[in-house]
C-alpha cells in the first residue's frame, strides 16, 4: 500500500516534469509567475494578496496541465485529423486562455494601485 502511494507521487512528478519540459506555454506561465513573485516581494504584498496570487498561479498551471493531458489523449485516440478532435483541443486551449486572462486581471487589480 505504501509503495503504491509513493509511486503515485513519482508518477505525478513525472507529469509535472513533462509539462514544464515539453510545453512552451507552461514555461511562459512559470516565467511570468516568477516575475510576479518578485514584484510581490518588492511591493510587500499582504497575506490576502499572496493568497489570491497563489490560487491564481495554481488555476493557470492546473488549466495548462489539463490542456496538455487532453491534447495527449486526443492525439492517442484520434491520430488522424478529425473535426471533433480539433474542437476538443480548441476548447481545452480556450480554458487556459480564460484562466490566463483572469490572472492578468487579478494581477492588475493587485499591482496597478501599488504602481500608481
Amino acid at each position: 500500500m505504501l509503495k503504491k502511494r509513493l509511486l503515485s507521487f513519482k508518477y505525478a512528478g513525472n507529469g509535472i516534469w513533462d509539462l514544464f519540459s515539453t510545453q512552451p506555454n507552461a514555461k511562459i506561465h512559470l516565467g511570468i509567475m516568477i516575475l510576479v513573485i518578485a514584484a510581490g516581494l518588492w511591493y510587500e504584498l499582504s497575506v490576502g494578496e499572496w493568497l489570491v496570487l497563489i490560487l491564481t498561479f495554481g488555476l493557470v498551471l492546473i488549466a495548462e496541465g489539463f490542456n496538455t493531458a487532453i491534447e495527449y489523449l486526443t492525439d492517442l485516440v484520434s491520430p488522424d485529423h478529425h473535426p471533433l478532435a480539433g474542437k476538443t483541443k480548441d476548447v481545452a486551449a480556450g480554458a487556459v486562455l480564460i484562466a490566463a486572462i483572469m490572472a492578468v486581471v487579478i494581477g492588475c487589480l493587485i499591482f496597478l494601485p501599488k504602481i500608481f
